[in-house]
């Protein structure tokens, strides 16, 4: 059967991308304000790259959701690479700030009350991704807010997104059932890390066993003890070969957050730069409520915590015969 010849503007359906922009402003006779076109399609970019890193997420979760999973195998390469993918497409949001802020706080106030109540806080793409990543309902700043403004369509595929599994439990699941770890060994690591604290440092071994050694039901915390002790011996002993995979997932979703926090914190100063103490045209608060979402929407921080209970390489334990050729490969 003959392919069909496909044509480029038909295959990326440019008709329908480059026709969807119509700026308020120059409609019914209103003064068009020139930059309400570049808000326009930066804010399309953005949504278009949300998709990707949805598509790069799910399929991640997909993975990470089989019966079994093979530390070294063809599933977790591809894995960290389509998470590092994210990571880029991250970095590309930050730097489309920069375009953004081509544009002055008077030339937003040319178009800026036309918008009401139109917000990037509607976006529910992105908040689809946050629940995908694990951010769940009872985490999340101003929880009476965050669905206020949106259709129901849109919320319910928020809901749902929170109804399945994260990357946040399916990591945890993945880390708990690590097989190296024994108990004789832990308790030795755990005396050698007590004894590397300084005076001042000494309330880190209360710390230290609510991370690793208490199970609790508190709904605040994502990883379970088991998880973060396995997470530490991956820090610890990154080296081996075996765990190079499982380093670089850790390491890849530790820098997921931080790109996250990277596109906040300019979001807030841009928004600080436009709008100053003026509420946000979907009614909320403005930088101050971006600042308070920041600071408490970090999806991996208790992985981040986890390089408070590392130690000196010179003071580590070498790890027992058995497990040290597993590591390695010799087996």
């Amino acid at each position: 059967m003959e392919n069909k010849a496909v044509y480029y503007a038909d295959y990326l359906q440019l008709d329908k991308i480059t026709g969807a922009q119509e700026p308020e402003s120059f409609k019914d006779g209103k003064a068009p304000a020139h930059d309400e076109m570049l808000f326009i399609i930066i804010h399309q970019a953005y949504e278009l790259w949300f998709k990707q890193i949805l598509f790069e997420v799910n399929s991640v979760i997909g993975i990470m959701n089989k019966p079994v999973l093979n530390d070294n195998s063809a599933d977790m390469q591809t894995v960290v690479h389509r998470l590092k993918r994210v990571v880029t497409i991250l970095k590309v949001l930050v730097q489309q700030i920069d375009i953004m802020e081509t544009m002055t706080p008077m030339d937003f106030l040319d178009f800026r009350d036309m918008l009401r109540p139109a917000s990037g806080f509607q976006s529910y793409q992105f908040k689809v991704l946050e629940a995908a990543l694990g951010l769940k309902y009872e985490h999340r700043h101003g929880q009476s807010y965050y669905t206020s403004q949106l259709k129901e369509k849109d919320i319910e595929l928020i809901k749902d997104a929170e109804k399945a599994p994260s990357m946040v439990e399916l990591v945890n699941d993945w880390l708990e059932r690590m097989p190296f770890l024994q108990d004789d060994f832990w308790k030795h690591y755990e005396s050698i890390y007590v004894g590397s604290l300084a005076p001042a440092e000494k309330q880190n071994e209360i710390l230290f066993r609510e991370v690793f050694e208490v199970n609790t039901d508190d709904t605040i915390r994502q990883f379970s003890p088991k998880a973060c002790r396995a997470g530490l011996f991956i820090m610890l002993y990154r080296g081996y070969p075996m765990l190079e995979l499982p380093f670089q997932l850790l390491e890849t979703l530790l820098e997921i957050d931080n790109q996250l926090g990277n596109w906040r914190g300019r979001h807030i100063n841009m928004v600080q730069r436009m709008i100053g103490t003026r509420i946000g045209t979907g009614g909320s608060s403005g930088a101050g409520y971006l600042k308070a979402a920041m600071d408490k929407h970090y999806v991996f921080k208790e992985l981040a915590q986890l390089s408070s209970f590392l130690v000196d390489r010179k003071k580590l334990p070498a790890l027992p015969t058995n497990i040290a050729e597993k590591l390695g490969y010799n087996f």
